[in-house]
């Protein structure tokens, strides 16, 4: 079979009395930032029976436990900086917890049987499914916490602003801290600081199903008799104002009130004038003496909580939803307690990128509907590289800021048939995704071993790994080999795929060039040079110690033999003297090849494989 076949040249080339005010830092030595994203409760389960709707007794479950100092060490090897905690905070689930006082959530509002991670139930407690011990969970995590960072990584958990679960139970709030809509009046629609909004006069109802579903795939459970007790309604997760929303409509949670009314009116003082132009300390500044929504007091909380925790920073859920001024308050407030705060947030319209960053103090975004879509296309065959120029161009102001990915657990996974089939396809994407920027780059627990997800997991689909069933992750479990974590049941092909992710990201890491100026070479190439393609990209990288050349090659089937031309902008910036030398490839280290400079310009000998990147250094 051609699906896991990959060439050979990728296979070597893998083998004080009062604390000052905090104050916006200045790194010493900028370096790119590696996040690697893992669904916590999938990650340790060894379970391999991945029955469809499988209760955890007959799938499995993983633990913080898991996580050992083994398993750290080996992640950090990848070039990890930080983990993604995904996952950990307390969300509805199917199953009682009679040792903590907490009882099953309903099947008829719950997505899968593990619950959708997006559904918090209790933003103060973690997720009892997660602990080997649930009356000593909290604790549990606490270790785990302390084991990332004596491992050198740091830790992100998941905040989800704009909706809580159907049923939120706060039953470990710290003192004086109440529950979501505790003190709502529930008599109207909206007001100022009401946490949720309401449809009075009418009951909730259970959506239609469609396409056959049943809760639980129809195993009886004595809380699935289609109706579920909210009188008066709460609008849903993604704004639907139906007492009945739609089965497709995100019916398992609630739309939080950050005191925007139903006609679209702000309770809340606006920006002032020149705010994108402030940092954080300012807009700390501005919030101070002012009234604003108790929503927003509530998820300062949450946030300083867990910050209290010794968690580093968060990812925020569908940021774009909530209003930006919330998001001034919320991000100053956390970079007042630790200025070096990691805060990614989930916004998929790029008219709003800027006013998330410089208005919204947001440090990331996701870089989804640009970078990442234009770079599926091309692993898929049918886009050409050419659209990344003006994509790259346009974010030239904000590139710092655009998280870079190509899996997560909202994306199709890259060896899955819906996607590209076989994840050596990816790995010319893999190098520009990772070093065509500043921003920090992320990669999905299982991608890295090529996982398919292709488990029929009951309410999750295939191609995308499941986040709310109990289920196993196969390529994931070979790379884990029963806790050793060292890969011990994978192939010789999965081990290289493994490795190639690993000096690309380790390279990334300690390029310093790689934080340091862009220049796109392609353009330049495809206007002059006829053996130069768009299933090529090629740009420079560089700062005052380092000077980079990036070369792929997209096709799956064949090799590029060009001549690539340096623009005169970029002879200019780098000053080169006149003449032939050798030059060395940095990132593999397996090839070599001929600079030459001359008064008419300068140019590279190139000759590379199928799917084949090299990443040259000049000196």
């Amino acid at each position: 079979m051609r699906k896991f076949l990959i060439p050979a040249v990728l296979v070597a080339a893998a083998l004080s009395c009062q604390a000052p005010t905090p104050q916006e830092p200045t790194p010493m030595k900028p370096q790119k930032i590696v996040v690697y994203q893992v669904f916590t409760r999938l990650f340790g389960n060894t379970n391999t029976t991945n029955k469809p709707w499988g209760t955890k007794e007959e799938n499995g479950v993983g633990k913080f436990n898991d996580f050992t100092d083994t398993a750290l060490e080996e992640i950090k090897k990848l070039g990890v900086s930080h983990i993604w905690y995904t996952g950990v905070p307390h969300h509805g689930v199917i199953g009682d917890f009679p040792e903590i006082g907490v009882s099953s959530d309903d099947p008829d509002v719950i997505k899968g049987r593990a619950g959708s991670p997006y559904a918090v139930r209790d933003y103060y407690q973690v997720n009892p499914d997660l602990a080997v011990d649930v009356t000593k969970r909290m604790e549990e995590f606490e270790a785990l916490i302390a084991r990332t960072h004596k491992n050198g990584m740091k830790v992100i958990i998941d905040i989800v602003p704009n909706h809580v679960s159907r049923y939120y139970e706060g039953k470990n709030n710290p003192a004086g801290v109440r529950d979501f809509g505790a003190d709502d009046d529930k008599t109207v629609e909206y007001h100022k600081n009401n946490n949720f909004y309401y449809i009075p006069g009418k009951a909730f109802s259970v959506p239609e199903s469609k396409n056959n579903y049943l809760p639980l795939g129809g195993e009886k459970h004595p809380l699935s008799d289609g109706k579920f007790e909210e009188n008066p309604a709460k609008w849903t997760g993604n704004g639907s104002r139906l007492a009945q929303p739609d089965f497709y409509d995100w019916y398992e949670t609630v739309k939080i009130n950050y005191g925007v009314s139903p006609d679209g009116k702000k309770d809340f003082a606006e920006l002032p004038a020149g705010a994108d132009s402030l940092n954080w300390n300012a807009h700390h500044d501005f919030w101070q003496g002012k009234e604003v929504p108790d929503s927003w007091k509530k998820f300062k909380d949450v946030t300083q909580f867990w910050l209290g925790k010794g968690v580093d920073g968060f990812r925020f859920d569908m940021a774009e939803m909530v209003p930006v001024e919330f998001w001034s308050y919320l991000n100053s407030h956390i970079k007042m307690t630790n200025p070096e705060a990691f805060i990614l947030a989930e916004v998929y319209n790029p008219s709003l990128y800027r006013d998330y960053i410089r208005k919204g103090k947001m440090d990331y975004l996701y870089d989804k509907v640009e970078l990442y879509d234009t770079l599926k296309h091309i692993m898929q065959g049918h886009g050409s590289t050419d659209n990344l120029v003006p994509i790259l161009a346009g974010l030239k102001d904000i590139e710092h800021h655009m998280l870079h990915f190509l899996e997560n657990h909202d994306e199709q996974r890259i060896a899955s048939p819906e996607f590209a089939g076989n994840p050596w396809k990816a790995m010319p994407a893999m190098v520009v995704s990772a070093t065509v920027s500043t921003s920090p780059t992320m990669i999905y627990f299982g991608q890295e071993v090529g996982e398919p997800g292709a488990e029929d997991a009951g309410f999750g689909d295939p191609s995308r790994t499941s986040i709310f069933d109990y289920i196993g992750v196969p390529q994931h479990q070979k790379w884990m080999n029963g806790g050793k974590f060292d890969g011990g049941l994978l192939s010789a092909n999965e081990k290289a795929l493994r490795n190639y992710y690993s000096e690309v990201l380790n390279f990334t890491r300690n390029s310093s060039a790689l934080m340091g100026e862009y220049l796109d070479l392609h353009a330049y190439n495809r206007s002059l040079n006829p053996d130069y393609n768009n299933k090529a990209f090629a740009f420079a990288r560089w700062d005052d110690s380092q000077k980079l050349i990036v070369v792929t090659n997209f096709d799956e089937f064949q090799s590029v033999k060009t001549t690539l031309k340096l623009s005169p902008e970029l002879l200019k910036a780098w000053n080169l003297e006149s003449g032939e030398r050798e030059i060395k490839e940095v990132m593999f280290g397996k090839k070599k090849t001929t600079l030459r400079v001359t008064k008419e310009g300068a140019e590279i000998d190139l000759e590379f494989g199928p799917w084949e990147s090299a990443v040259f250094e000049i000196n």
